[in-house]
């Protein structure tokens, strides 16, 4: 190569790599992070592991890629109740789960996921962002959590369970083996059942064995995969324990606080569609899954009474008496969330249940085609 053509050569090359470089010094800037997730579901469950994936592909694609959440289910990198630990220390940036898995932690946690005849979905999303349980959640959630909290999900009203074996009065419940958490379960103790903590992935299995006798998840949509129809005909109703169950969203603090305010913004917003979202989803799918468990699989659908129900009732506001007695931070989260419940039950009654007590009502409509 000649001298001269070798010098315009490297000049080109010279250039050619400043300018490549001042092109990409913005993206060096941007601080690209890759945040792992974990959850306390099985992969893929329908509603709740699928709703999780949702949040992180919204993430990832609403930054543009400059927050990549990466999804693990449960047990993939710890077990479904050590999430909260894993998310605490560091260990991995932000996980999804319920609230009441971490009562054994703090008790006020469990009030975070809504509470026995408490507050039905819309209302629990009322009290979050204009009740001020926004400011409750992340008080709870730093102090005892080292977490920032967000609501990201909720179930609606779920039905008390499946049972192998025919309830037709409380005393029945005495010695039956249930799977129920929260405060439901410590409900069901007082009226003598043996409530047995298992996470979502082994709850089929167990009822399937007959190491449980009844079984509570969540509603027909969120049931579906777990085939309990299987081996529990009959599924109960109403749902009292959960009339509403909120799901989170805790991110390291350390970590939620190195993310600039527009990726804050996007997390937030994120966790708030995921909530319409699966809310959504699970009163879309639950309609013609419920009509599949009778009509195909020949599930029995058994309603407790009113005599039965206000038994429950009362025993319920026992237990969260108890509860608020020992604990300031659960009296403090209570009290918040039962004085918005008070507030809006007189309009709740006369605008969405007496607007479905009309509409159960026999009189002509037409069919559908």
């Amino acid at each position: 190569m000649h001298r001269r053509t070798f010098l315009k050569t490297a000049t080109a090359v010279t250039a050619a790599t400043a300018a490549a470089a001042t092109v990409s010094s913005p993206a060096v800037s941007q601080n690209l992070r890759k945040w792992r997730m974990v959850t306390t579901w099985p992969k893929n469950l329908p509603g709740l592991g699928t709703g999780a994936q949702y949040f992180a592909d919204q993430v990832t694609r609403c930054s543009g890629g400059r927050l990549t959440v990466q999804l693990f289910s449960s047990g993939e990198i710890v077990p479904a109740f050590e999430s909260i630990d894993a998310v605490k220390s560091g260990t991995v940036e932000m996980g999804h789960g319920c609230p009441y898995y971490w009562k054994g932690k703090a008790a006020a946690a469990e009030f975070v996921s809504n509470f026995p005849f408490g507050l039905t979905a819309q209302e629990y999303n009322a009290w979050y962002h204009f009740g001020g349980g926004d400011k409750l959640c992340d008080e709870l959630y730093a102090d005892a959590f080292g977490c920032k909290f967000l609501v990201c999900g909720n179930t609606g009203v779920q039905h008390p369970g499946w049972s192998r074996k025919e309830v037709n009065s409380l005393a029945d419940f005495q010695g039956l083996k249930i799977r129920m958490p929260g405060l439901g379960g410590e409900v069901m103790k007082r009226l003598g059942a043996t409530v047995v903590n298992l996470p979502g992935s082994e709850v089929p299995t167990a009822l399937a064995s007959g190491t449980i006798d009844w079984a509570e998840w969540n509603n027909p949509y969120g049931e579906a995969s777990m085939g309990f129809w299987r081996h529990a005909k009959y599924y109960y109703a109403t749902g009292w324990h959960e009339p509403g169950t909120c799901l989170e969203l805790f991110v390291n603090k350390a970590s939620w606080d190195s993310l600039e305010d527009d990726l804050k913004a996007i997390v937030e917003q994120c966790a708030f569609s995921t909530t319409q979202v699966m809310l959504s989803e699970f009163q879309a799918r639950s309609g013609p899954v419920l009509d599949q468990f009778i009509n195909k699989h020949g599930v029995i659908i058994k309603k407790l009474s009113d005599e039965q129900i206000k038994k429950l009732g009362s025993t319920a506001a026992e237990v969260l008496t108890e509860i608020t007695g020992r604990d300031a931070m659960a009296k403090k989260v209570f009290d918040s969330m039962n004085k918005f419940r008070g507030e809006q039950k007189a309009y709740s009654d006369v605008a969405e249940a007496d607007f479905l007590r009309a509409r159960a009502l026999d009189y002509s409509w037409p069919a559908a085609s």
